[in-house]
């Protein structure tokens, strides 16, 4: 039997078309199966029986396209907006090789249904074909899973990393949390002897083993990437500082970039005080940053 009249293949491919939002129309599908209208109808129904056991959705017909479409409570298929809007932030990260970039952007695109997919595509082909990739050039998400199963594990590594004056130094650490910030990622680490994370971007980690020795972490001791994010800039780890300045510029610009800022008063000619926790001098390279409109107290 031909595997277009296989009953399992064609269950498989009405059910990818249906999840990806595409219709099923029968005549081109009877053609395409070589069945008849009685055993596409079958087929039909043992799907319906199958998404409505699964709480998949319901099959229904449109007479108007005399197609069948996959109806659901709470749709799992992206929108063209939703797709234009990852889309658009993965272009903008700059994260990811070209191999890497072409391969993510084009799985994503192919979650859209196959008539919505071409807008989506129309509005993103110019910055598509610009991207412009990082200069390390490197492939990196078989080496962030990699590293995110040791963190799992509670299992330390020894790494081989390249500072960025091109030595090399080998470092066994207590991997905690991946992160990404301002185009690159980082694995999050502790090392023995020394307070607070130790930071390193995975792109200039040149190679990684397991050292064959575990670390324990208390569950509520455990690193949280989200609290560690609201007190680092620029990815500068360190000791935990408190910084208090008075600002001049738009406030909304500090409450985005420092999460943990908070307004304590006002100067005597009306500007915001605000106070911030941070490690490390990242938050020192933000204050020169400001130039004038800043005044550290």
């Amino acid at each position: 039997m031909g595997v277009e009249k296989n009953m399992g293949y064609r269950m498989l491919k009405m059910y990818d078309l249906l999840s990806r939002g595409e219709p099923l129309k029968k005549g081109l599908l009877m053609e395409q199966f070589g069945v008849t209208a009685k055993t596409f109808q079958r087929d039909l129904e043992d799907l319906r029986e199958y998404l409505a056991e699964t709480g998949g959705g319901e099959i229904k017909y449109n007479k108007a396209d005399n197609a069948y479409t996959l109806a659901r409570k709470d749709s799992a298929v992206l929108s063209q907006q939703e797709m234009l809007g990852l889309c658009k932030i993965l272009i903008e990260s700059r994260a990811f090789n070209q191999a890497e970039f072409e391969t993510l952007i084009q799985k994503l695109l192919l979650q859209l249904p196959e008539s919505n997919r071409k807008a989506v595509e129309d509005i993103i082909r110019n910055e598509r074909h610009y991207y412009m990739a990082l200069q390390h050039g490197k492939p990196l998400l078989d080496s962030i899973w990699a590293l995110s199963g040791f963190i799992k594990q509670q299992q330390m590594i020894s790494i081989c990393y390249t500072r960025h004056e091109g030595t090399q130094r080998t470092h066994s650490v207590k991997p905690v949390g991946i992160m990404f910030s301002e185009f690159y990622f980082y694995l999050i680490t502790y090392i023995d002897g020394k307070d607070g994370p130790t930071v390193f971007r995975i792109d200039r980690i040149r190679s990684y083993a397991p050292a064959g020795e575990r670390f324990f972490v208390p569950y509520g001791e455990r690193f949280s990437e989200a609290e560690f994010r609201k007190r680092v800039q620029f990815m500068f780890a360190g000791d935990l500082r408190r910084v208090r300045f008075l600002y001049k510029g738009a406030l909304e610009a500090v409450l985005d970039k420092l999460p943990t800022s908070e307004v304590i008063g006002k100067s005597d000619d009306g500007f915001p005080i605000v106070t911030a926790e941070a490690f490390g001098t990242g938050i020192d390279v933000w204050i020169r940053a400001q130039g004038e409109l800043i005044e550290v107290l």
